[in-house]
């Protein structure tokens, strides 16, 4: 039971940074290969502040999620004035993450390479579903304000929605900070549950999980990568046991999802709305 509740944390855990990532990929329509950076800043703010400061461990958690929400303004003021196409955008975070990375395998209060161990186990169940049924909830308001309008306007099509006004610079600059802020907080809750962090957590291979997810749950849901996240956090770890071919299986899946359900698991519905439309059709049927 204690592997299975471990289980369950961390893909709560990457269900809140695969939501921050749906707002900014799948909702404003740029791709980022680099949002495991602001996962790791999250990661080693709060576990800096407690390991090291003492700092109160909700506090700590608020400090990576706005730090990393202030490095993403770092990189996203340059890049996003600039207009880089998405391709470029991708390409440039990616660079910052790498960037990162090396800086945190070189300095001391990061312990470099070895990483910093002992840091205390806070993360429980009830706080991560807190902060994901929370994350959800602020997420979805977001979205149906008129800064969420203009992000999903910005996805269908940047020209007609920059000569209707909408400000493409900042509203894709809020976006970002937004899903970096969701990666801190992320980053956050895993070094307090895992009780270790080092720079080699948060590569590549990390952000290319979080993008797969939002990717094969569908781009214009907030539900459907939560449900896509948990199961790629699940499946490998259902299929331990089968050594070298669970990666297969997690392969094999994305290319299923791909060829038979090419706009994702839930595409542009919501898990609530398909569920209403059950109850109608079902109604409907009964009368």
């Amino acid at each position: 039971m204690d592997y299975i509740l471990s289980i369950v944390i961390l893909g709560g855990i990457n269900m809140v940074a695969v939501l921050g990532l749906s707002i900014f990929t799948g909702f404003t329509g740029l791709f980022s290969l680099g949002h495991a950076a602001f996962v790791a800043v999250g990661a080693y703010t709060s576990a800096i502040l407690t390991y090291y400061y003492y700092v109160n461990y909700y506090l700590a958690l608020a400090a990576g999620a706005v730090a990393a929400g202030a490095v993403s303004l770092i990189i996203g003021a340059p890049t996003l004035r600039a207009k880089l196409r998405s391709d470029y955008f991708a390409i440039a975070v990616l660079g910052f993450g790498e960037a990162l990375r090396v800086l945190l395998e070189n300095l001391e209060i990061t312990n470099g390479a070895r990483g910093l161990p002992g840091i205390d186990s806070f993360t429980t169940l009830p706080v991560v579903l807190t902060c994901l049924v929370g994350g959800v909830l602020v997420a979805r308001n977001f979205l149906r304000s008129r800064w969420g309008a203009a992000c999903i306007a910005i996805r269908e099509d940047h020209v007609a929605a920059e000569t209707a006004g909408v400000r493409l610079f900042r509203t894709r600059l809020l976006s970002l900070v937004v899903s970096a802020v969701y990666c801190g907080l992320s980053g956050g809750l895993l070094a307090h549950f895992l009780s270790f962090i080092q720079p080699q957590m948060f590569t590549l291979v990390q952000s290319t999980q979080l993008l797969a997810a939002v990717i094969a749950g569908g781009m214009g849901s907030l539900s459907g990568p939560l449900i896509a996240s948990f199961v790629f956090i699940a499946l490998p770890e259902a299929l331990r046991v089968a050594q070298m071919w669970r990666l297969v299986a997690y392969g094999l899946l994305l290319v299923l999802i791909m060829v038979f359900r090419p706009q994702g698991l839930l595409g542009y519905s919501e898990l609530s709305s398909l569920f209403r439309r059950g109850v109608v059709r079902e109604g409907e049927r009964r009368l």
